[in-house]
């Protein structure tokens, strides 16, 4: 993963893995790299991905079992609301992009109904 140096590398790496929990590409029960190992995987300090786990269970996203390591939450609902979060999020920072670009909201809708249309 290369690193935005304008941000947190703590919330990249969450953001990432959000990502893949949303997706599907992490599924539900889904047993996650202990601390070390994600550590060596995007190759950050260990404090960092205790970070990263900290705020993944503080949202409700995985859960910590005792002796046997973290897991991606089974709870079907958290995760549909994490997509509708990011999904959101998205809207938002491409409106303010095209907002920047002097678009306006029905011509953004347009391009979009113009682009699935080519998708079809």
């Amino acid at each position: 993963m290369k690193f935005d140096p304008m941000r947190p590398i703590w919330l990249q790496v969450l953001q990432e893995i959000e990502t893949g929990i949303a997706t599907g590409a992490r599924s539900p029960g889904e047993k996650l790299p202990g601390g070390r190992e994600m550590a060596v995987q995007y190759g950050i300090n260990p404090n960092t991905a205790a970070r990263v786990y900290q705020e993944l269970e503080r949202a409700g996203l995985c859960e910590t079992r005792r002796g046997m390591g973290t897991y991606v939450t089974g709870d079907a609902e958290r995760i549909g609301a994490l997509r509708t979060e990011l999904a959101q999020e998205a809207v938002r920072e491409f409106m303010n992009k095209l907002t920047a670009l002097g678009v306006s909201r029905g011509e953004a809708a347009g391009m979009i109904l113009k682009g699935e249309e080519k998708d079809a």
